[in-house]
């Protein structure tokens, strides 16, 4: 396990930590093997675009039902924000939450003048005026790339509004300078969130669970049910005092290890909560080893090996029907990195066959040390290698080019935006947000039949790629699509 110190108050990003890579262009068994000879990160020449870790921790902050989120920095920065109160209302009903709060998002709008001078007296008046229209529980302020230029002492001003006002006041250090692998931003949210929420435990509880996750259905509390516990979700929807006392959980899973790695750690190294290890359930192999490893963390495994053989039961002979429906199909998966290993795993147990992945940045392994929750390890030793694996930071002119090239009966994404480049190609193409929605043993069940439906439905794509204007020239597509990477043909 890495070492995490929580009385800095930046986190380590993840270059550093755990020497997560941006660039790579291969097959994924040699990309798991290179983490025992060392993994090396490559350039790329070229850049369409980068995401930024604000809007990665915005998501983790902004969804905490009775909190405040300060964007410091330009309103620009704030704009991509208020994507997640839309995020919120959305989805709260699948959380069962009866009285929904409003997002209290802000920015303190630096401005040129601010620049030169400094923003420190701004952001001390903008933390009492959101203080006195929300009356927050906790509220966090979000560094922009303009507060970490000028050097604004965040942390100092944040300090003295918390003795002044009486409840967290929480800084968040994810610049989009800071690094290059954007999930840090979820790092960083996390590392504040343990710093000046999360308390030591009074008691631990055998009745309650962390789930780590975003913001998809409930599907864990049918789960956890039969040994006695129920979910604490972290942290959307979540409130400051939820997770005040998520250390007194039983034990901690995640829907993403990409999301949850640093704070599952620190849960477990500074707060003595366990965290499972086993990597998400995803696929019927993976999904046996998580319920089996939940077991014995809870000492119960007798309810463990009862659940597996009651949903076995139940939809092995629908998952065999699938796959006689599915064989002989191709797909390509375009994600994150641990959701992006998800799906492939959904693939291999439903037997189509992967020929690519566009998947977003590599953690060669996870801030718990634990060969057991690298997913992309389990994936080759369960289904086999895959081809074409390219890693990359949202580069669609290289996911475009590899769609040219294989032509898959399906394009498989997580975030939006993506799905339109397979369309405009002619490839049936789906999209789904609720990383639940195929875990478990049910929900290859679910995946499956929106997969085959999607296939089946093809007549708008089909059409789409007759008059669709592809924006990429022909001479980028006949290139490879790792022309740009350093080693690649075109240096």
């Amino acid at each position: 396990m890495s070492k995490i110190n929580l009385s800095l108050p930046e986190v380590q990003i993840r270059e550093i930590r755990i020497n997560s890579i941006t660039g790579y262009q291969g097959d994924a068994k040699e990309l798991v093997e290179a983490r025992e000879f060392g993994l090396k990160d490559k350039e790329r020449s070229f850049s369409q675009c980068l995401g930024c870790a604000t809007s990665k921790a915005a998501c983790m902050t902004v969804l905490i039902q009775d909190a405040a989120v300060i964007s410091h920095g330009p309103v620009g920065c704030a704009s991509c924000l208020h994507e997640f109160a839309f995020t919120y209302r959305v989805n709260y009903p699948l959380r069962g939450i009866e009285r929904p709060t409003p997002r209290r998002i802000f920015s303190t709008n630096l401005k040129e003048k601010d620049t030169v001078y400094g923003g420190n007296i701004k952001l001390a008046n903008t933390i009492r005026e959101v203080y006195e229209r929300t009356h927050a529980n906790a509220i966090f302020v979000l560094t922009t790339c303009a507060a970490g230029i000028i050097g604004d002492d965040v942390e100092s001003v944040c300090n003295e509004a918390e003795e002044e006002l009486g409840i967290p006041v929480v800084a968040i250090f994810c610049e989009g300078f800071r690094s290059k692998v954007w999930t840090t931003g979820f790092d960083a949210a996390y590392h504040g969130i343990a710093r000046k929420l999360i308390q030591k435990p009074r008691r631990r509880r055998d009745d309650m669970i962390n789930v780590i996750n975003f913001w998809g259905s409930d599907v864990f509390s049918e789960w956890f049910a039969p040994f006695g516990a129920k979910p604490n979700y972290i942290t959307p929807f979540s409130t400051v005092n939820g997770l005040k006392y998520a250390s007194e959980a039983a034990a901690t899973v995640q829907a993403c290890s990409t999301l949850g790695s640093y704070l599952g750690a620190v849960l477990e190294q500074d707060f003595g909560v366990p965290e499972i290890p086993a990597a998400p359930p995803y696929g019927i192999a993976q999904t046996d080893r998580w319920f089996r490893a939940l077991g014995k963390i809870l000492g119960k495994e007798e309810i463990a090996e009862k659940i597996i053989a009651e949903k076995k039961k139940e939809y092995l002979p629908k998952i065999e029907a699938l796959r006689e429906k599915l064989a002989g199909k191709t797909a390509y998966v375009t994600a994150g990195a641990a959701h992006g290993h998800a799906l492939l795993d959904v693939l291999g147990e439903l037997g189509i066959k992967a020929v690519g992945a566009a998947i977003f940045h590599h953690d060669p392994i996870y801030d718990s040390g634990r060969e057991e929750n690298d997913q992309l390890a389990q994936r080759v030793a369960d289904y086999g290698d895959v081809f074409n694996y390219n890693v990359c930071n949202k580069q669609e002119f290289e996911l475009v080019n590899a769609l040219n090239r294989l032509r898959p009966d399906v394009l498989l994404a997580r975030h939006g935006g993506m799905t339109l480049w397979g369309a405009k190609l002619g490839i049936p193409s789906l999209l789904i947000g609720d990383e639940h929605y195929s875990m478990g043993y049910e929900g290859l069940v679910n995946y499956g039949e929106r997969i085959l439906e999607v296939i089946e439905n093809d007549e708008f794509v089909k059409n789409l790629e007759k008059h669709a204007i592809n924006p990429y020239t022909k001479w980028w597509l006949e290139q490879p699509p790792y022309y740009f990477l350093k080693g690649g043909t075109g240096k």
